[in-house]
């Protein structure tokens, strides 16, 4: 048995979690953020005086904390947040990568890159307002991301007497949407951001509240990096062959196993040709190992020597995902072009990226009311929707709602490179519509 050594007075290393915060306009996103990094000690002294420099100028006798996350020039201008502002820090139980969201619904996409990679939401809504439209569509892309743990954060309790029945209305609201959407628990917190009532501290202003406070909930929520469990997972991302005297026959699939371990002696197809061969060395930072998991880079040696390139799975012979050339999965439109049926584009998923057409658009979501708009046409930007993309060469999606690694994918255009969409495989809360092909596929690209 392996017994890990601790030596005297060394701390073991901090978890970490990777958070996102999302609400209407004003309701006070950055300034709990840089409540948090403010009262957690995360803040250098240099930033803290330029923040109240800042605040100075602009006729305000406290520190604006909200500037130490906004900080681009149209943001401090504009008392807005435009881009996601990403902060890093840390406390002794644990290590944060916060992501700082837009409230505007023109920044849905924003949104969206902050929360796809985030373990938690801290969901913002303002006391005197409770739960509005913007709300449920923040709720919904949470869902629809698939993020596992969500706080509703009812701030300016300060401006409704820290009343109690106030924050049970909201959060009973909030509560009953989320359980609609499949959220399997939020967590309510009363708060003022702008006084720091139960952000870092507990408040003296609300003892009928027994929970957490915000930094408590960060520190304490269950979080798991285990992917052992998934299925396994490894996507080729370059072939070594050193062609030298000392390693004349070697032959290496070097990338990062994104899910699940690899053993020596393992049974493996790689995806998407299904040739099958065994698992005979694993190198892991020059040496070899047994086992090796996510999120390891490593290079794998295989038995028998196939054709293997960048851009191919291996995966465990009894635990192949299905092939296919039909993907249809929800995106969302993040290029300022419109994303139309019948366009060619290509569709990156993992290290492999192929051509594929648009074949149809069968739903555009509307997060007001989780409704589905029909045969919308198009997408643009910031719009969700169910899409059906035909792809020139098989691929080996794992749903969404199974992994996030290998679940997602990005559509780009092939003229320039740029990003169109972001998509889940799979199914989702929005119900696809049936397919329908477009009347005229160009050539070249009618596969």
């Amino acid at each position: 048995m392996t017994e890990t050594i601790q030596r005297p007075g060394v701390r073991p290393p901090a978890t970490l979690l990777r958070f996102a915060t999302a609400g209407s306009v004003d309701d006070g996103k950055s300034t709990l953020v840089g409540r948090l990094l403010h009262d957690s000690k995360s803040v250098l002294t240099d930033q803290l005086e330029a923040v109240e420099d800042a605040s100075r100028k602009r006729g305000q006798e406290a520190p604006d904390l909200a500037l130490l996350t906004d900080g681009l020039r149209a943001e401090r201008e504009q008392g807005i947040t435009i881009d996601v502002a990403y902060r890093y820090f840390a406390t002794p139980r644990r290590r944060f990568i916060l992501a700082d969201t837009p409230g505007h619904v023109q920044y849905t996409r924003n949104m969206v890159t902050g929360a796809s990679t985030a373990e938690l939401t801290v969901i913002l809504v303002d006391a005197r307002h409770g739960v509005v439209e913007q709300t449920r569509r923040h709720a919904a892309l949470t869902a629809l991301l698939r993020v596992p743990h969500v706080v509703l954060a009812v701030n300016k309790m300060d401006l409704v007497d820290y009343a109690e029945p106030v924050f049970a209305v909201i959060a009973r609201e909030f509560t009953a949407y989320a359980a609609e959407l499949g959220i399997p628990a939020a967590t309510a917190i009363p708060i003022s951001a702008l006084a720091g009532d139960n952000v870092v501290e507990p408040s003296s202003h609300m003892d009928w509240y027994g929970g957490p406070t915000v930094l408590e909930h960060l520190e304490t929520v269950p979080v798991s990096h285990d992917l052992t469990g998934c299925h396994a997972r490894f996507p080729v991302q370059y072939v070594i062959r050193p062609h030298t005297a000392e390693h004349p026959d070697y032959r290496g699939y070097a990338g990062r196993i994104e899910a699940g371990d690899f053993r020596v002696g393992d049974a493996v197809t790689v995806l998407p040709s299904g040739r099958t061969s065994a698992v005979t060395g694993i190198d892991l930072l020059g040496r070899s190992v047994h086992t090796a998991r996510a999120p390891q880079s490593v290079t794998l040696l295989l038995a028998d020597d196939i054709d293997i390139s960048r851009g191919d799975l291996i995966v465990p012979s009894a635990d192949a995902p299905p092939t296919t050339q039909d993907v249809e999965a929800t995106v969302c439109h993040v290029a300022d072009r419109p994303l139309t049926i019948g366009q060619r584009v290509l569709i990156k998923h993992t290290t492999r990226t192929v051509k594929a057409i648009v074949k149809d658009i069968p739903s555009r979501l509307t997060l007001d009311d989780l409704s589905q708009h029909p045969a919308p046409g198009q997408l643009v930007a910031n719009d969700i929707g169910r899409v059906l993309v035909r792809t020139a060469e098989p691929l080996a999606l794992d749903a969404y709602a199974d992994s996030r690694h290998t679940g997602s994918f990005l559509l780009i255009d092939p003229a320039d490179g740029t990003t169109l969409a972001a998509g889940m495989a799979g199914a989702s809360f929005a119900t696809a519509a049936p397919a329908t092909a477009p009347a005229d596929d160009e050539a070249e690209w009618d596969f």
